[in-house]
């Protein structure tokens, strides 16, 4: 296989019969589900569009989301990924940088996308899912005009697949561009690594706007396994649909694995089909990662890679050990090894090679890089030098090559001259019995530049004060890194992958003040 639309054929061929997709009451054979894709593949095709145009989406998840993408990777077009959960000033944003030929929209949306439509220049067909709208072909009217055959067209290996958009944590979200070649070589080695099997059925339940949640369901769908697909997380609907559909894999943020270890209802399910919980888009705090074993056994798998860069590292269940050595104690706050094909390596600010256990900048180079920032070479040449991806992430790598990551290299905090990662406070406070949650960043300060604060959400029913935690961090990191004041919230702002919005925590404190700190 070279490209995804060789895989969708294998599949439609090797497992007819077999399960692929099941979404609210809808389940589809292999088979069935390459046909729906063809269908939509061809349809588009003969409405005018050509190969590498966009076709923006704005869903919820459900089948239909899949059968986007699979309809870009058979016809050779770009799907263009949009978050719902952005405001509309932001969507408008990205849809002016993809310029997307097609917008398809829920239902649910058509306000938004008739908002978003009256401020674009050049005006995109619509497509709507689930009802009808104003001035859109309806999704399913325009399925059954299509051949339920591939398409004549054939893309190229280097072809873009799909234009995933970054959350924009640092700015403005920028469109990172992922070619056939690199999807499916990242599937593969997901698959591969992780001992996937085309029995194997994985819950997606991570928003399949975000690169985590598409790359998962293509490394099983590589394999010829099959997807039960969920709106959203709800922890009682999750336990309901593992024990139902019988589930054996799924992917979620760490924050969403603790939930459903705190869930009261959690014993009350038959969850023994679970075998494998991949994890990312946020490393586990060590001690969640040892609540999480406890709650379902040694079956968690962290992936550390980001929209730009699918293969980076691997943490597997049988590195785990929370009874171990102090060596392996401490590697459970790592992100595990490098993917075969894939190079690590960490430089200092000079782009010079650091020996082990120093802190740099990590850069990767991998079959799984992306090809580069939609419309902007600039940033590409920034991120993409000499053939390496520079991830903006701080870490360091020890002798057998586990890689721990301490910090983004934005969200460093440099105080009194030093370098404060901000991962080290975290988990100090999250060893404290009374704290669920916390996030910490840095604030301007005027004697050290900038100064330490945490932001913390308690355990229920527990109590703590600042001065204890204060106290407590002491106890296990440098005096200098200890939290200069600390702020106990109700919750934590996120992202739509479960990543805490450091950038959102950040804003009130650096309104107008510059960056400049010593």
């Amino acid at each position: 296989m070279q490209t995804l639309a060789d895989l969708i054929e294998r599949n439609a061929r090797q497992h007819s019969n077999r399960p692929a997709v099941a979404n609210d009451g809808r389940r589809y054979t292999h088979l069935e589900h390459a046909q729906r894709i063809w269908r939509l593949a061809n349809a588009l095709a003969a409405d005018g569009l050509v190969p590498q145009e966009r076709i923006a989406v704005l869903s919820q998840n459900r089948s239909e989301y899949l059968e986007l993408y699979g309809a870009a990777e058979a016809g050779g077009f770009v799907l263009a990924t949009l978050n719902w959960r952005l405001a509309p000033a932001e969507l408008l944003a990205i849809l002016r940088d993809c310029a997307p030929s097609v917008l398809v929209f829920e239902a649910q949306y058509a306000d938004v996308a008739t908002q978003l439509i009256s401020a674009l220049e050049a005006k995109p067909k619509l497509l709507c899912i689930g009802g009808t709208a104003n001035g859109a072909t309806d999704y399913e009217a325009l399925l059954v005009r299509g051949a339920p055959h591939p398409p004549t067209h054939r893309p190229k290996p280097e072809d873009i697949a799909h234009l995933i958009y970054t959350s924009g944590t640092t700015g403005r979200a920028k469109g990172a561009m992922l070619s056939h070649r690199a999807l499916l070589a990242s599937a593969a080695a997901i698959a591969c690594l992780a001992g996937e099997r085309p029995t194997d059925r994985i819950l997606l339940v991570m928003p399949l706007f975000h690169v985590g949640a598409k790359i998962e369901w293509l490394s099983l769908q590589y394999m010829g396994g099959s997807a039960v697909v969920l709106r959203q997380f709800e922890p009682d609907t999750v336990f309901e649909t593992i024990s139902r559909e019988r589930v054996t894999l799924t992917h979620m943020a760490p924050t969403m694995v603790k939930t459903l270890v705190e869930h009261p209802s959690r014993t009350r399910h038959d969850l023994s089909s679970l075998v494998n919980v991949h994890y990312g888009s946020a490393p586990a705090p060590v001690e969640e990662l040892r609540r999480a074993v406890a709650a379902f056994g040694p079956i968690f798998t962290q992936l550390y890679g980001m929209t730009e860069q699918l293969l980076s590292s691997m943490l597997l269940p049988y590195q785990q050990k929370l009874d171990g050595s102090e060596r392996d104690i401490a590697r459970l706050a790592s992100a595990g090894q490098p993917y075969p094909d894939t190079e690590i390596r960490i430089l200092d600010d000079a782009g010079r090679d650091l020996a082990v256990g120093e802190v740099g900048e990590v850069v990767v180079r991998s079959p799984g890089m992306m090809s580069g920032y939609f419309r902007n070479p600039e940033l590409t040449a920034q991120t993409i030098r000499d053939g390496w991806l520079h991830t903006g992430d701080m870490g360091f790598m020890d002798d057998e090559d586990y890689l721990f990551i301490v910090d983004r290299k934005k969200d460093m905090i440099i105080s009194g001259g030093e370098n404060i990662y901000s991962r080290e406070v975290e988990e100090a406070l999250l060893a404290h019995p009374a704290v669920g949650e916390t996030a910490v960043i840095g604030v301007p300060d005027p004697k050290w530049g900038e100064s330490v604060k945490a932001f913390v959400v308690l355990r229920a029913g527990m109590h703590a004060k600042e001065a204890e935690l204060v106290t407590h961090c002491r106890t296990l990191i440098a005096s200098y890194k200890k939290p200069g004041s600390i702020e106990f919230v109700a919750s934590l702002p996120r992202l739509a992958h479960g990543k805490v919005d450091k950038k959102a925590l950040r804003a009130p404190f650096w309104a107008g003040v510059g960056r400049n700190v010593s």
